[in-house]
């Protein structure tokens, strides 16, 4: 029999020698006692299957790239409509569900149905392109479950997660694993803040939860890195914190308002950083000014490099994106840039970006 003191020696040795500390292995990230299926049966009557009918776009290429496929089932016949699945979940008793934007664009019909059988036609209060989010609303004739979100910001990397939707029609499908990765640009648009995750998302699963161990959701199920159109552990989630803040303006205002500069930029390259003496490149670029734009009143011009803006340090252009898209029209903010060598801070007043403006 092994003793106590032998035990406890490794640790006591490290502790002696300053070492790091000894974690034993399955000490922490322990999947629930008994399994998810208290987890699933509280949050799973909030899981919607989404079933829509729309007109087929002209053009049904999906805009990610070749290997990145939304996960929404999708054909077009000759009638030009195309029938889609997809995954939802209500956030309010009165009947507020949140899906994917690609799920119900073009939409004619949506129809919701819970786990229980109950079917409703459902309308689209507002949705955003840019994040993938959309925001439903069906007319109960009862109350209705629904889910919380949790913040999707204290999740870290190797955190357990489980995801609930209708891969492939199959309704109420559950998997679990863990955040791959936080932060990840996938090239889908200018907002890009994925959660990587390896828990089984398929075709049907797009708009579906991801739920934390305390049933919370911290993502919206969106996409995934498929060669061959499933599952091979690399799916990608709206951020929940991000997800809050696009519903709330949807609920309100059935669109999403974000804040405009009215610049292109690019990103330093490795010889300009070189050249400044930076150890690796930062900033974004100025390649043009927009006429009449916030940026060209506040005297903004190609050619400079965009250091920080307001309180955020611009070290990738997505930075720069975002710091201005969470602003307010009309709100002011100061643009520390990089001209010839030397720092300007200059005062600009943000402007509305329209739909069609980047």
């Amino acid at each position: 029999m092994t003793s106590l003191l032998s035990k406890s020696a490794p640790l006591a040795l490290a502790a002696a020698l300053a070492l790091p500390p000894i974690i034993m292995p399955g000490a922490a990230l322990a999947v629930p006692p008994g399994g998810y299926g208290d987890l699933v049966e509280e949050v799973g009557p909030a899981v919607v299957f989404i079933e829509v009918t729309a007109a087929a776009p002209a053009n049904t290429a999906d805009i990610l790239p070749d290997t990145l496929r939304r996960r929404f089932e999708q054909h077009a016949p000759q009638d030009r409509q195309r029938n889609g699945l997809g995954s939802g979940f209500i956030i309010s008793d009165d009947g507020q569900i949140v899906t994917n934007h690609h799920v119900v664009e073009g939409a004619q019909s949506v129809k919701v149905t819970l786990t229980d059988g109950r079917s409703y036609e459902a309308e689209v209060l507002g949705s955003d392109p840019a994040t993938d989010i959309a925001l439903l609303s069906i007319k109960p004739d009862a109350t209705l479950p629904f889910v919380t979100f949790g913040s999707s910001d204290t999740m870290r990397v190797g955190d357990e997660v489980v995801a609930v939707g209708n891969p492939f029609g199959l309704s109420s499908t559950v998997t679990s694993g863990i955040i791959s990765a936080k932060s990840r640009d996938i090239n889908a648009g200018p907002y890009d803040e994925f959660i990587q995750t390896d828990a089984a998302i398929n075709r049907g699963n797009s708009g579906g939860p991801l739920f934390n161990n305390e049933g919370e959701v911290v993502g919206v199920n969106t996409a995934i890195l498929s060669p061959g159109g499933g599952s091979v552990g690399i799916g990608f989630a709206v951020p929940s914190d991000i997800v809050r803040e696009i519903v709330d303006d949807l609920a309100t205002e059935g669109r999403v308002t974000r804040g405009w500069l009215g610049v292109n930029i690019r990103p330093m390259s490795d010889e300009v950083a070189q050249v400044l003496g930076f150890d690796a490149t930062r900033g974004a670029v100025v390649e043009a000014v927009s006429a009449d734009s916030p940026a060209a009143q506040a005297g903004l011009r190609k050619g400079d490099i965009i250091l920080r803006f307001d309180e955020t340090t611009i070290a990738a252009l997505r930075d720069l994106t975002r710091a201005v898209a969470s602003k307010t029209p009309e709100d002011a903010a100061t643009v520390t840039v990089l001209r010839r060598g030397k720092e300007l801070t200059l005062d600009v007043t943000i402007g509305t970006l329209a739909p069609q403006q980047t």
